[in-house]
């Protein structure tokens, strides 16, 4: 989030904003499903707003509060994860694929098997994240990134393992600096880091694999925890003020389901297709579903790649 928009809310609402992150879902999940925070509003992705919906940490958003969702896409509503748009207000959303470096990698990057090459050896950057990981090994192999199947699992992290001697890090956000720095020739990455990337680095590119990939989808959420309801609300709908949207678009490279700011965005943002895919490249996505128990089936497997 630009953290300028923050500043301006506080100045507007003469309150001040407590504002932490986390590199994935997970880890914001265990710190508000741990108590001790009262944390006014989350973001979570899909899978994980599903997963907050069935454990009863979420609080149901008054949209009458939130006269700003009108700008929300048609397309971004009624999704899965909340089917009747009760818990949840669309934030961002996008894609995950592969950030290249055009001078270091001199042939298509239209398959994941790219990042098992050893010709890079030491020269890829995989997610520290382990659906991401885990579901483009899935991915690779013909299955559901969303596979609950034991024999897929082990197949995925058997092709993890294999990788793993050709892998100079795991990495979340510093991938993106690295890669405009060239320290690393492929990167798996969110496509907002992406264009961040290439904005930085014209040698930079992104692809998403013929296999297909993850698209997942950001939303604004009001914990169980919050004792400024109306206010968490009133912020929700500030970051949906066209002006407010666009900077936040603009700062974190990612995709908004905002159509009127997505009119004010500058060309190398709204023309960029990692930013803003053509519809063919969305073929063969899937979203995150949040599976339940088996969730420990891959903290398991994830565990096992790591210490191997």
């Amino acid at each position: 989030m630009d953290e300028s928009v923050i500043k301006m809310f506080e100045k507007e609402y003469g309150v001040r904003v407590v504002y932490d992150t986390f590199s994935t879902n997970e880890d914001m999940y265990t710190k508000i499903k741990s108590g001790g925070s009262n944390y006014d509003v989350a973001f979570p992705s899909d899978y994980m707003i599903k997963r907050m919906i069935d454990e009863d940490m979420l609080e149901k958003i008054n949209l009458d509060n939130i006269p700003n969702y009108k700008y929300i896409d048609q397309r971004f509503k009624n999704l899965e994860h909340d089917p009747n748009n009760e818990y949840s207000i669309p934030y961002m959303w996008g894609t995950v694929g592969i950030l290249y470096n055009t001078t270091m990698v001199d042939e298509p990057v239209d398959s994941w098997e790219i990042l098992w090459n050893p010709k890079y050896s030491k020269e890829i950057l995989m997610m520290d994240s382990q659906r991401d990981s885990i579901g483009i090994a899935l991915k690779l192999l013909g299955y559901s990134l969303n596979s609950t199947n034991p024999a897929e699992l082990e197949e995925a992290k058997t092709k993890l393992i294999e990788q793993k001697p050709l892998v100079l890090a795991y990495v979340v956000d510093e991938a993106k600096d690295k890669m405009v720095a060239g320290e690393a020739a492929l990167a798996l990455v969110w496509s907002g880091d992406a264009v961040y990337g290439m904005l930085e680095n014209p040698d930079l590119a992104y692809a998403i694999p013929n296999e297909g990939t993850n698209l997942w989808f950001d939303g604004a959420v009001i914990p169980k925890s919050t004792q400024n309801k109306e206010l968490a609300e009133a912020f929700i709908n500030f970051l949906n003020e066209p002006e407010i949207a666009r900077l936040n678009a603009e700062y974190t490279g990612y995709s908004i389901p905002h159509v009127e700011a997505r009119k004010l965005l500058p060309p190398e943002i709204v023309n960029n297709q990692a930013a803003y895919p053509e519809e063919h490249e969305l073929d063969n996505v899937e979203v995150f579903v949040h599976i339940g128990d088996m969730l420990k089936e891959y903290d398991r497997i994830w565990t096992e790649i790591k210490v191997h």
